[in-house]
């Protein structure tokens, strides 16, 4: 009997912070629509993840994976790099 492997969510957000040593803050933004008039607004949140290398730079568009809890705040983890930020 084999156990069945977890799949985990994957999201696309900005950098917004990498002053922490091995983390970094990921901006992610969706487009709701108001319930009852229908208007699209924009809704943020901010998620930390772990970023062994320090790879991810300020501004960069990045690629994050939900993980088991690496502290209090912290359970995503850095994937990839999608688009570099404009220096």
């Amino acid at each position: 009997m084999t156990t069945p492997t977890k799949i985990h969510r994957r999201l696309q957000g900005t950098v917004v912070s990498n002053k922490m040593a091995k983390t970094i803050v990921v901006r992610i933004d969706r487009r709701v629509a108001h319930a009852k008039y229908g208007k699209y607004f924009t809704l943020s949140t901010k998620l930390k993840a772990h970023d062994e290398k320090g790879a991810a730079k300020l501004g960069d568009v990045v690629e994050i994976e939900e993980t088991r809890h690496l502290s209090k705040d912290k359970c995503w983890k850095y994937v990839s790099t999608v688009k570099q930020a404009q220096a």
